[in-house]
């Protein structure tokens, strides 16, 4: 079974190198859409795949960490990339482009970890990700599945430990040690936040 959960941020960002001038010259935004896809042969002893309630927890956090705030490529010049994070509070730094295939593979990767570290509690069993996709506007949208999030070779590495957000957007989750957990493979405890 699949169920879906939808995201919403504002973002903005420059895509290098693409065939767009409008897109690869000049910082610009968009309203996006995730859709954070489940599955699962199993219910949980509430007869659900996933609690929804789940998400608000750390995969709500980490999509949110984009909300307003401006999206960066490590590999962009230096220059852009210091003044961009001078002049504003919330940004996050990538170890690939911003594009919506990147962003889609970004936030499968960001997830298919948390949901291996959380420490489920109600008989949830076999959960993981069909597919996460990111809707850049109303008529576009890239779909990531788990051979293209881990495709390193052909579509670029994406190691977690090279994505970066601001002081900012750290104080603003609900546990701002929720990023050093997730990269040293702690366990994530579901607690009554939810």
């Amino acid at each position: 079974m699949i169920i879906r959960k939808l995201f919403k941020f504002e973002n903005a960002h420059i895509v290098r190198n693409c065939t767009s001038r409008r897109c690869s010259k000049s910082i610009h935004g968009h309203s996006y859409k995730v859709e954070v896809k489940l599955k699962s042969d199993f219910l949980d002893n509430g007869q659900m795949v996933y609690d929804f309630g789940l998400m608000k927890l750390y995969i709500k956090d980490l999509i949110d960490s984009f909300d307003h705030a401006i999206t960066l490529w490590n590999g962009d010049n230096p220059e852009y990339i210091e003044f961009a994070k001078k002049f504003s509070e919330r940004w996050v730094e990538l170890p690939v482009n911003p594009s919506a295939e990147q962003f889609a593979r970004v936030f499968f990767l960001m997830i298919d970890r948390v949901l291996k570290l959380m420490e489920f509690k109600n008989g949830e069993k076999n959960v993981e990700i069909y597919s996460i996709t990111v809707h850049e506007t109303d008529t576009g949208y890239a779909e990531a599945f788990r051979e293209d999030a881990y495709n390193f070779e052909e579509m670029g590495e994406i190691e977690l430990k090279e994505i970066k957000f601001s002081k900012r957007i750290i104080e603003e989750w609900k546990d701002n040690k929720m990023w050093n957990k997730i990269l040293k493979n702690e366990k994530l405890i579901i607690s009554n936040q939810i």
